[in-house]
């Protein structure tokens, strides 16, 4: 691997593991803090396990912790980014169970800010999956 792959990849990782630990902070703040009291309970879970991915995706893409065969950091910053895109769009479209605090409210600024890290992280990790993939196909590499 070049110096200036390194590089890129080293940059992509800490700008990734930024997007992911702000996505957590987000989530923080919007259920009043840790340990928060959003309602329903699958609500404040599905908070808790996000906000834990997020930590736990932003250390292993500082330590460039991967396998050979299964971009796992990667995959997991991408997952950061998707589950809260769609519990926005789930909570402000049709609603979810026993939930309406956010039905139709789509403009809320925490929201909106949530949607662009969001949109961020998934895009990145979408461009280094593909690149990694697309290198482990290249003859000689």
């Amino acid at each position: 691997m070049s110096l200036h792959r390194t590089t890129q990849d080293g940059v992509a990782r800490a700008a990734a593991a930024v997007l992911c630990l702000a996505v957590a902070w987000i989530h923080i703040q919007d259920q009043g803090g840790f340990p928060g009291d959003k309602k329903p309970h699958y609500v404040a879970i599905g908070y808790y396990l996000l906000e834990g991915a997020g930590a736990l995706g932003a250390a292993l893409l500082l330590a460039g912790w991967r396998t050979r065969l299964y971009p796992a950091d990667w995959l997991l910053a991408a997952a950061v980014a998707t589950g809260p895109l769609l519990g926005y769009v789930l909570s402000r479209g049709p609603g979810l169970p026993n939930y309406s605090d956010d039905k139709g409210n789509w403009t809320e600024p925490l929201g909106v800010a949530s949607l662009g890290v969001e949109g961020a992280l998934l895009l990145l990790a979408i461009v280094v999956l593909a690149m990694s993939r697309r290198a482990a196909r290249a003859p000689g590499l």
